[in-house]
């Protein structure tokens, strides 16, 4: 079999149906371009997630009478623990500063305390890089020598988890069903060519033509079809969110509320591999499916 030849008739097909090929890259291209909207706002939904998750954590409270020695072996036998990420640790006199300042406008409540009557305790703050492991990482924490209490907000780390879950599987789910429109898409604009060319395959059949020999060049016209789509949706859409982004980051909310988003320079290699995949799987998978009513499988 010469793949030169099937490679040069899947081309000869793709200028040859000229009104087939120009409807099914439009479908193709728009049904991406709404993959790539959920895909990116998948993305930056689960990186600003990311970026909440490692501020969320714990905060271990040492015991007062802990030597330096004893608390410096503490954080080293914390950051051993799987899951931990940074280990923070905060001097009583810091803890005391932190909530003077806070809490500036009830300054009455800590008239009689000083740095010298400090009630407060030196404490690590501990974040994770995996917050569903929290309660895990909290169990051996307690275990250790010199742990007083640990502070915990379970119900802001479970929202946060119960969030993050419920984003990913939500964008798989509409991403799926996005490919699954896109194969039956281009398997039907092959299938019109491939039942233009009945005859033509008719007659190949009869001369001794396998099945592999009739299929590749339909194979070839589907996946040029793919790729053309997704490099035509990869630059459309590396342009709009460039834009998008822009006008989002200079408004005055996002300052507000300190949100930061993904450049698209820092996804697109991730953006490209994924179009691609989708643009050469799509492309061969609907044109085997479109050929099998011709075809013995």
């Amino acid at each position: 079999m010469k793949f030169s030849y099937l490679i040069g008739e899947g081309f000869k097909n793709v200028f040859k149906n000229k009104k087939s090929t120009g409807a099914s890259l439009m479908i193709m291209c728009a049904t991406m371009m709404i993959f790539g909207l959920f895909f990116l706002i998948g993305q930056n939904v689960n990186y600003m997630l990311r970026e909440i998750e490692s501020e969320q954590g714990m905060q271990v409270f040492i015991k007062k009478e802990a030597t330096e020695i004893e608390i410096e072996k503490l954080k080293q036998d914390i950051q051993k623990i799987e899951y931990v990420s940074t280990t923070k640790y905060v001097s009583k006199e810091e803890a005391f500063n932190i909530v003077k300042e806070r809490y500036s406008e009830y300054g009455r409540f800590l008239e009689g305390y000083d740095i010298d009557r400090n009630p407060f305790k030196a404490s690590y703050v501990v974040t994770l890089t995996d917050l569903s492991k929290s309660e895990e990482v909290r169990t051996q924490i307690e275990k250790l020598d010199s742990v007083n209490n640990i502070e915990m907000r379970d119900k802001t780390i479970n929202a946060l988890v119960t969030i993050a879950n419920g984003v990913r599987w939500i964008s798989f789910g509409i991403l799926v069903i996005l490919i699954f429109i896109s194969i039956f898409i281009i398997s039907n604009t092959i299938k019109l060519t491939v039942h233009a060319r009945r005859k033509e395959i008719s007659i190949m059949k009869y001369v001794g033509a396998t099945n592999s020999f009739i299929r590749w060049p339909f194979i070839v016209e589907g996946i040029i079809i793919g790729v053309v789509a997704a490099m035509i949706s990869i630059l459309i859409l590396g342009v709009s969110y460039n834009i998008i982004i822009g006008k989002i980051m200079e408004s005055s909310i996002t300052n507000m509320i300190s949100i930061t988003l993904l450049p698209f320079s820092e996804i697109v290699e991730l953006v490209i591999v994924v179009y691609l995949g989708l643009g050469i799987g799509i492309g061969s998978i609907g044109s085997i499916i479109s050929m099998r009513k011709y075809l013995e499988v």
